[in-house]
């Protein structure tokens, strides 16, 4: 039961960690997959093996290379001159997409609470330094309270899409994109959020004793990963085109359930919103401590700060222009993972 319980722990802190502001809006599906018509199916099946095979790795090579960092990995994968030019690039991603997280969270309160888009920004800026004061052990009990929650909610719209008429339209909408660009989407969209990722999933595989853990953990993480993408995908193609004109199109699936369950929903996505902005600003300040003079909590303080500045460029916006221009940049480095990556306990 104690090492259940454990698996349990790696997987959710691996679902919270990639499923952000991007992937709880909808926004991170319409944007990769939906808008590719039914292709976007054979897109998500991809993403999903990715995700079940390189994701769990990236922990199994924290375990087995000792490394505390994603700065460490990097050496290890890339060389000690291109990992640390790589990591560095790291730090800007981590950033840049943690902007996008904040701006996620104010555009949440705004259009689901009424509340203006500063008090969703601020009040995740609060939240994510008294989470972050804890370090692993806050982002672990953090992702076991949420993840659960999200899975529920994601089943929800799954099951209340089915009775629809439009149901179908994952399997018939049209390809109206060009099919080298369909194909790169799902490689774009696992290269960028694993290489995020590794900012917790490394230090992760430090975490904990058993190897086994860490590869049944990992499995399972990638495999409800999988599953929340073709769940959220066969709902959104549901409602399209109409469905693209919200920041946070999620939301709006759950309109016929009554204003209670929209609340609670939005509660959740909040809180996924949140486990990726703690995640990727703990990684972030890994990073940034041996470089500075600077103590822990005055680099909190000062990256939350950057947060918040960058989330007034808005949510949509930063996350289409950012998103796919980190993928690109990350291919390189999840081709070297591929050709790093087994499996065996």
């Amino acid at each position: 039961m104690r090492r259940l319980g454990q698996i349990l722990q790696v997987a959710f802190t691996y679902v919270g960690t990639i499923v952000g502001a991007g992937f709880a809006s909808g926004q991170e599906i319409l944007q990769f997959f939906t808008r590719y018509g039914w292709p976007g199916s054979l897109s998500i099946a991809l993403a999903s093996v990715l995700f079940i095979w390189l994701g769990t790795r990236l922990m199994l090579l924290g375990y087995d290379t000792g490394a505390e960092s994603y700065e460490d990995l990097n050496r290890h994968l890339l060389g000690p001159r291109l990992g640390s030019a790589f990591s560095l690039l790291q730090m800007g991603v981590l950033l840049g997409t943690s902007m996008v997280m904040v701006a996620g969270a104010g555009s949440l309160f705004h259009e689901q609470l009424g509340l203006h888009v500063q008090t969703g920004i601020l009040l995740t800026l609060v939240l994510g330094y008294v989470v972050l004061r804890r370090g692993m052990n806050g982002i672990l009990s953090i992702n076991t309270v949420v993840v659960p929650f999200m899975l529920l909610y994601v089943t929800l719209i799954f099951v209340g899409t089915l009775p629809l008429p439009t149901a179908g339209n994952w399997l018939t909408q049209p390809a109206d994109y060009p099919l080298l660009k369909t194909a790169l989407a799902p490689l774009l969209y696992t290269a960028f959020n694993l290489s995020t990722a590794q900012a917790v999933l490394v230090p992760l595989g430090n975490a904990f004793a058993d190897r086994k853990v860490l590869l049944y953990g990992g499995v399972l993480g990638g495999l409800l990963v999988g599953l929340m993408l073709f769940a959220g995908h066969i709902a959104l193609s549901a409602r399209m085109p109409g469905i693209v004109q919200f920041e946070i199109p999620m939301a709006q699936l759950i309109d016929r359930f009554g204003p209670l369950v929209q609340l609670i929903y939005s509660v959740v996505i909040f809180g996924e919103i949140f486990t990726t902005v703690v995640a990727n600003v703990f990684g972030l300040s890994l990073q940034v401590k041996p470089r500075t003079r600077f103590s822990r909590p005055v680099i909190l303080l000062g990256i939350l700060l950057l947060c918040y500045g960058g989330a007034q460029f808005g949510f949509s916006s930063l996350l289409s222009l950012l998103y796919p221009l980190f993928g690109v940049l990350s291919l390189g480095w999840i081709w070297k993972l591929m050709r790093r990556s087994s499996l065996t306990a």
